[in-house]
């Protein structure tokens, strides 16, 4: 019912793409070094069930479609390069909260999370990485095609979160230097958002090959 082909090539390649630094991990790792290991975590679950947008479009064909398309890939990839920007305009313009004691939990966490499924849901180029990569694995012969499409997503879904959680715990545990040295944080925070400006032009100039 369920067999992957080249297993051990497909566990590996996975690994090492979910290790390169790419819009999920600089942003979760922006995210862990300004705000903690807590934010860096909460945004890599927005991270994870953001993925399972592309996911799913992989499974029911949405993807093909998306691929096929100039215009639906481009207007994806505006939009998510749009968020991009926007994020770090937001970053360069804004000044720090160095106030360790004012921290609204509920509305920080939900902010953390929707940026974090809003960055990885706009990226086109899941969904045109999924729709290339994944089946490779699979014999599409199979009456289980879907469902180990599906299975395949999800390993690489869960695997990915993993691999941020380990940076965000890594990262944040730097977030009380930046506090106390609240020129540094200001610098970081300006890297940061030339960073996301970055990604968004990158990914408003990369074409879909």
């Amino acid at each position: 019912m369920f067999h992957i082909q080249n297993a051990w090539l497909f566990f590996t390649v996975t690994l090492l793409v979910n290790i390169t630094p790419g819009n999920d991990v600089l942003f979760v790792a922006s995210r862990s070094i300004s705000k903690g290991v807590k934010a860096g975590m909460i945004s890599a679950l927005g991270i994870f069930c953001g993925c399972f947008v592309h996911i799913s479009a992989a499974v029911f064909g949405l993807s093909l479609i998306i691929a096929k398309s100039a215009y639906l890939f481009s207007l994806i990839k505006f939009a998510g390069a749009a968020y991009l920007i926007f994020l770090g305009v937001k970053a360069l313009i804004t000044k720090p909260d160095t106030d360790t004691k004012i921290t609204p939990r509920g509305s920080s966490n939900w902010k953390h999370f929707k940026q974090g499924f809003i960055t990885d849901a706009l990226n086109p180029k899941v969904a045109i990485f999924f729709l290339s990569f994944l089946p490779q694995f699979i014999d599409p012969a199979s009456h289980y095609f879907k469902f180990q499409l599906g299975m395949l997503g999800l390993w690489f879904n869960v695997q990915g979160t993993l691999v941020l959680f380990l940076l965000a715990f890594i990262l944040g545990r730097t977030g009380d230097f930046f506090k106390r040295n609240p020129k540094v944080w200001l610098i970081q925070e300006k890297v940061t958002g030339l960073m996301f400006i970055g990604l968004g032009i990158k990914m408003a100039l990369t074409s879909k090959k």
